[in-house]
């Protein structure tokens, strides 16, 4: 005892050990503080709900769901389950469509809701549509100062003047020397800033670097062919940045052989921002119907976007057809499945109903008149029933919206455009909500019956 008074200097064992409790103490917060991040980085921004209400007084709240007997989505939802409870990872939907998603104020209204609820990945997939001549969503910019004239690919064309990709779009030129500034809009494309840009082009197509050869830009050149004809190269920004700058790369190192024979052809692009949460893919196509899309090359590039959700919007141009017919328009819509079911056989799909709308019918001295296009309810039944049999996802915007003579109840709230066959930005946005509270209505049902 002597031994220990004389030897320990209890005042400053006594500190040491007060340090370690501290500093235990202090780890402990310092670590409980980090899971509280963590848990707050990964919980979504609002309640996961099904409250949000449409503004349209004809839809059947009851009907707004997305009818899935066989659980086809079960997979889907479970990866939403997961990235709700913290998993860091990146859930991709591919919404393909025809001008109702192009314009992208439909899709990209059940985008940014469902990016608010599950967590914003980036932007997806950008067309060069104005430099094909085409309207664009109004979120993004792509600019090129070099190449006034484009020769366009579209899916929608019998004979296209270039190769088309994972857009259903492509734009090509022959000059050597070709820039793209790809610029988030101010306002509508808020929180869209991005940290890296995958590039798709033809394999014939030139590479492109950033402008100054930015070395602070990590540059990724693809090689190899993910699938025919499309090489994929990735540019890494070291922050997020609205904006950035390529230009082809080795313009001068060209043969004159290689110069006659050049076909600088591109697709498109996708924007990522390296945070978990949903990349919510939107692909138009103005005029598509299920045949322009039924292609066995096409679907392999599509793939390339490995989408854990395929929603389908499409249905609408066949009906304008002149003489429509039930059995031909099932046959189309199974030739497209069957393609889907073959190449991206992870991918779980929903078909779409298509919303009811008008035709126009030319009367005496020119004028014209409107009535309902009959068309549309034959196309949605054939649509409900095939996913019925087949164990597919169905999402019944027509039914929902009030089914037969639901135009005359577009038309009277004012959310229908000029032509009556399109509507106007309220009212794609109303269907985006419609689309996001049934998604949001299948994973409630999901996580109820997980946990009984």
């Amino acid at each position: 005892m002597k031994w220990i008074k004389k030897h320990i200097k209890w005042p400053a064992l006594l500190l040491a050990l007060l340090a370690l409790t501290v500093g235990w103490v202090g780890a402990r917060s310092k670590e409980e503080t980090s899971i509280t991040a963590a848990k707050e980085l990964w919980t979504p921004r609002i309640p996961l709900t099904d409250d949000l209400r449409s503004n349209l007084s004809f839809v059947v709240d009851s009907l707004c769901r997305i009818t899935d007997p066989a659980r086809s989505l079960d997979s889907f939802l479970e990866e939403l389950n997961q990235l709700m409870a913290g998993k860091d990872t990146t859930i991709q939907i591919v919404h393909l469509g025809d001008s109702h998603v192009q314009a992208g104020f439909y899709s990209g209204e059940a985008m940014r809701l469902l990016q608010g609820t599950f967590g914003n990945a980036g932007r997806g997939w950008i067309a060069p549509y104005k430099l094909a001549r085409d309207n664009e969503p109004a979120d993004y910019f792509i600019t090129s100062s070099q190449v006034k004239n484009w020769t366009v690919g579209r899916c929608t064309r019998r004979t296209s003047g270039c190769a088309w990709g994972p857009g259903g779009i492509g734009i090509q030129t022959d000059m050597p020397g070709v820039d793209f500034t790809i610029s988030i809009a101010p306002n509508n494309g808020a929180d869209y800033e991005f940290n890296q840009v995958i590039l798709y082009r033809n394999e014939a197509a030139l590479p492109m670097l950033p402008v100054e050869e930015d070395t602070q830009v990590e540059t990724v050149w693809g090689t190899l062919p993910y699938s025919p004809g499309v090489l994929a190269d990735t540019f890494k920004l070291p922050a997020k940045s609205s904006e950035l700058q390529l230009y082809t790369a080795s313009q001068g190192r060209l043969s004159p052989e290689r110069l006659s024979s050049l076909q600088n052809c591109y697709y498109g692009f996708v924007l990522t921002n390296g945070q978990p949460g949903l990349l919510y893919h939107s692909i138009g196509q103005n005029g598509a119907m299920f045949v322009n899309y039924t292609n066995k090359e096409y679907l392999r590039q599509l793939s390339l976007l490995d989408p854990s959700l395929l929603i389908v919007t499409l249905g609408t141009n066949e009906t304008f057809g002149a003489n429509f017919s039930t059995s031909e328009f099932l046959s189309q819509v199974d030739r497209f499945v069957r393609l889907v079911k073959e190449h991206l056989p992870l991918t779980t799909l929903v078909l779409s109903t298509p919303a009811e709308n008008f035709r126009s019918v030319r009367v005496r001295r020119g004028r014209r008149s409107y009535k309902r296009n009959l068309n549309v309810d034959l196309a949605a039944r054939a649509i409900k029933d095939y996913a019925r049999r087949e164990g597919i996802a169905c999402f019944d915007l027509y039914g929902m919206t009030g089914g037969a003579h639901s135009c005359e109840q577009w038309l009277a709230s004012k959310h229908l455009g000029r032509d009556r066959i399109h509507f106007n930005v309220p009212g794609y946005q109303e269907q985006g909500k419609l689309l996001y509270k049934a998604l949001v209505r299948s994973q409630l049902d999901y996580q109820k019956r997980k946990s009984l």
